[in-house]
């Protein structure tokens, strides 16, 4: 990894210098979250503005370089929200143990050895393979809300258990209260990981602190969506951090 841009931490590393594992995770670091969550979103595009390949999956376009940076938000991240769509199209399944380093940390100062996944579903419905209970891997979460009724509400309880379904919002999800709901159970340090509908929800709901957006050198025309798909929403974003290896760029977007 090559740094060609640090306003996060000018203290680690000046552009040019070639990053190792211990800078790299310095200038990914979450801020203090003693007194607010902090709600990190990573998406990853091609060239040509596509959030997917033309199989509809991210998968397709990723690079070893982007490979690198999700591993390392996820050890660093308490809990990954996903759309329960994107949950489904790219095959989600219970999160695994983080990193070594990271794990004897994460139990060091009281949290859980794997991230929790926060399932977004305004229907309600948990995806089938992050139904199923697998030992050794983290705990799921439903983030709903009342407008789905007491049949399916009942049925979600029935699938992850009673405590872990969070109803925030009467007809949509409220993301604002969802995030809050999150931090109060020590969840704190949110990484969303989309899809483009839920970032796009995330950012209206003014919850989103940063943006990790990875850029792939890939042109792939066709009909995928960009990172964020919905109604319009306005939302100012500044650079702090951009990262490179062999064509990957790797930003960090903040609020100003």
């Amino acid at each position: 990894m090559r740094l060609l841009m640090n306003d996060i931490a000018p203290g680690v590393a000046a552009p040019g210098d070639l990053l190792d594992g211990r800078a790299l995770e310095r200038l990914y670091a979450y801020p203090d979250t003693t007194a607010r969550a902090w709600t990190r979103a990573n998406m990853v595009a091609t060239l040509d503005g596509a959030a997917a390949g033309n199989d509809g999956r991210t998968a397709s376009i990723n690079t070893p370089a982007d490979l690198v940076v999700y591993t390392l938000l996820r050890d660093l991240a308490d809990v990954v929200l996903v759309g329960a769509g994107t949950a489904r199209t790219e095959g989600y399944r219970r999160t695994e143990p983080r990193s070594p380093v990271f794990r004897e940390r994460a139990a060091a100062e009281g949290r859980t050895e794997c991230p929790v996944t926060a399932v977004v579903s305004g229907a309600a419905r948990v995806p089938p393979l992050l139904a199923a209970d697998v030992p050794g891997h983290g705990d799921v979460l439903l983030v709903t809300c009342a407008g789905a009724g007491g049949e399916a509400l009942a049925r979600a309880r029935h699938t992850v258990g009673p405590e872990r379904v969070i109803v925030a919002g009467d007809t949509g999800v409220d993301l604002s209260a969802a995030v809050a709901e999150l931090r109060a159970r020590g969840l704190p340090r949110v990484l969303c990981e989309g899809g483009p509908r839920l970032l796009r929800d995330v950012a209206a709901a003014d919850v989103l602190d940063e943006l990790c957006l990875t850029v792939v050198p890939r042109l792939t025309a066709g009909v995928e969506q960009r990172i964020t798909v919905g109604a319009g929403v306005d939302r100012a974003l500044v650079p702090r951090l951009v990262v490179e290896r062999e064509g990957t760029l790797l930003h960090r977007w903040m609020r100003p």
